[in-house]
């Protein structure tokens, strides 16, 4: 399965987001360190779900890592995120 299509099924499971965007970015940092070839090493993440109101900035972006899991965090060179209410 394609890490695009896991961090998009963990996340949506973790938070039933009213919003979900993951952007597997990877082939615009060919070249750059941390691209191997083959990508899915860079990812844009953009999500809204009610569960983050009570959560600072912080807190959302522990949560998400946490729901993405270690080994599959550890697999990601780049995860830029975009969370909201």
């Amino acid at each position: 399965m394609l890490k695009r299509q896991q961090i998009e099924d963990r996340l949506r499971a973790a938070f039933n987001p009213r919003e979900l965007e993951v952007v597997d970015d990877s082939e615009s940092h060919r070249g750059h360190a941390g691209y191997p070839e083959g990508g899915e090493s860079h990812f844009n993440v953009a999500i809204r779900s009610e569960q983050f109101k009570s959560m600072n900035r912080v807190a959302r972006h522990r949560a998400i890592h946490a729901a993405l899991g270690a080994q599959l965090i550890s697999e990601i060179h780049a995860l830029a995120i975009d969370v909201d209410v």
